[in-house]
């Protein structure tokens, strides 16, 4: 008989047991009392990141074999640890399932309220348990809880053609995915004869000659499903059509937390898994990095400012920019130790916090101005003064300028394992891609306190091709939420820019 720690699964837990509750209170809720399950949401998440703290110490295991199903006498493998990289991951992904419940509480009107928050609080349920999935039918079972409800969240806006298209892209490109990891994984599996990530590690560095090709095509194979799910190029093609598509508040949640939950997933398979076939994945990550930071730059960089939903366009194509930069401790791993990982975690931190505060300014012009095109943010700070400084901010913590020295630190800390790797290629492919990215976050930035346009909206509606019309602007106002999420957003961003080096030690973590 197996015991289960009900304190280290209670995380995720809660956030599942909170969507069915949110599910069956939706059916005896009438229209004009659904703002309740909003509230409910908001609660559950507040309560699972706030069940994390006691966990804090990082030393919690449940669902163990014993040492004789091991076979080797060691302590039985686990499949769910509450360590340390675990809790951080949680922390990240429940943070921004909780910012974005803000950024969506009371702007649901246009969407069926429940099952809006029944399918937020799934996915969010499969991505804390995730990073504490300590094999491989648990990973794959985690990173589908997570990845399916999302398909319904881009696509719920009913009615609407463009958000019908974005579902079934990311739908089909996502099974597709998922097919090519479910093969890597069972060659894995004929090879080494477990699914725990620990007993692999071991089995692998001494797998037969006979099945060692199955056993690299696994690895590779493995590797391309969470590449998909990390928004690596070439996998990267369902980006931007999914963040136009998809509600506003969607779009943030799938950029941070659906990006932590590939990156976590990645970093599992990798550095416990297959640190046996580093040279395999290593150079393969390496050129995959390189390669999603210089097309995400180079197509944000290309973007029409008087296009519809260019804003929201750049913003996909700078978090491909931003996945490459990401990817770049995890290659090195492969070179030298795994004390890089904790780069990718700080700055998979530090690019949550600016990334969901510049969604949420988004957010908060796209309730004028439904086109949401970078032109729209002309002139902000004569309108929004305090919304344009706050979006300024976010946009130079993203390019990694002062006073965003919370960017720069976590640029420059992501430079340094390219260089302690002997990865000296790739660091100089980043300062490239570093200086490309900087045109356009500072060009958007200027656009915020430039004098207002003149033109009238009809010469604007005049220059809109016929595919990309939107909505006439309308007014509603502010709710208190949205407000709070660009203030939290913004106020983590401070405190992270004044004290670096805290983000790092926050995201100091070893997986061994």
């Amino acid at each position: 008989m197996q015991s289960v720690d009900w304190l280290a699964i209670a995380p995720p837990v809660v956030v599942a047991a909170m969507a069915l509750i949110v599910l069956v209170t939706d059916l005896f809720l009438p229209e004009h009392r659904k703002p309740l399950l909003g509230t409910l949401t908001i609660v559950g998440l507040a309560a699972a990141l706030a069940l994390l703290v006691p966990l804090r110490a990082g030393d919690r295991s449940t669902f163990c074999l014993n040492e004789a199903a091991t076979g080797s006498g060691a302590a039985g493998a686990c499949s769910y640890t509450a360590d340390h990289f675990a809790l951080v991951i949680q922390a990240l992904v429940l943070g921004g399932a909780l910012l974005t419940a803000l950024l969506s509480f009371g702007d649901t009107r246009r969407l069926p309220a429940g099952e809006f928050w029944f399918l937020l609080l799934s996915s969010a349920s499969g991505a804390a348990l995730l990073p504490a999935a300590r094999d491989l039918a648990t990973l794959v079972v985690a990173l589908e809880v997570a990845s399916l409800p999302a398909f319904a969240l881009v696509g719920i806006k009913r009615g609407d053609r463009r958000s019908s298209e974005a579902a079934l892209k990311f739908f089909l490109s996502s099974v597709v995915a998922t097919a090519v990891m479910l093969l890597g994984v069972s060659f894995v599996y004929a090879t080494t004869g477990t699914l725990h990530l620990t007993e692999i590690a071991s089995r692998l560095d001494d797998v037969p000659g006979q099945l060692d090709t199955l056993a690299k095509a696994g690895v590779v194979l493995t590797l391309v499903g969470f590449a998909f799910k990390t928004a690596a190029a070439p996998f990267h093609f369902w980006v931007p059509d999914t963040y136009i598509g998809a509600p506003l508040p969607i779009a943030a949640y799938l950029s941070v937390v659906g990006k932590a939950v590939g990156f976590s997933g990645l970093i599992l398979v990798t550095v416990i898994a297959f640190p046996a076939y580093a040279d395999v994945w290593g150079p393969a990550l390496a050129v995959l990095a390189a390669l999603t930071m210089t097309i995400g730059n180079v197509a944000a960089l290309r973007q029409n400012a008087g296009r519809a939903r260019s804003a929201v366009r750049l913003l996909a194509w700078s978090s491909v920019g931003q996945a490459g930069y990401l990817l770049v401790p995890i290659a090195a791993a492969a070179y030298s130790s795994d004390e890089h990982i904790g780069s990718t975690v700080a700055y998979a931190l530090m690019y949550a916090v600016v990334n969901l505060g510049a969604f949420a300014v988004a957010a908060l012009v796209a309730r004028t101005s439904p086109g949401n095109r970078l032109t729209d943010y002309r002139g902000l700070y004569a309108t929004r003064p305090l919304a344009a400084l706050a979006m300024a901010f976010f946009l130079l913590c993203l390019a990694g300028l002062p006073p965003g020295i919370i960017g720069l630190f976590a640029k420059v800390t992501v430079f340094s394992a390219a260089v302690d790797a002997g990865l000296g290629w790739l660091a100089v492919v980043m300062a490239v891609n570093v200086v490309i990215a900087l045109y356009y976050y500072l060009q958007w930035t200027a656009t915020l306190f430039r004098a207002p346009e003149g033109a009238p909206a009809e010469a604007v509606r005049e220059e809109t091709p016929a595919e990309d019309a939107v909505p006439a602007p309308t007014r509603h106002g502010v709710p208190a939420s949205l407000t709070v999420a660009i203030a939290l957003t913004a106020v983590a961003g401070v405190v992270l820019s004044g004290a670096p080096q805290t983000a790092l030690r926050f995201a100091a973590v070893n997986l061994f």
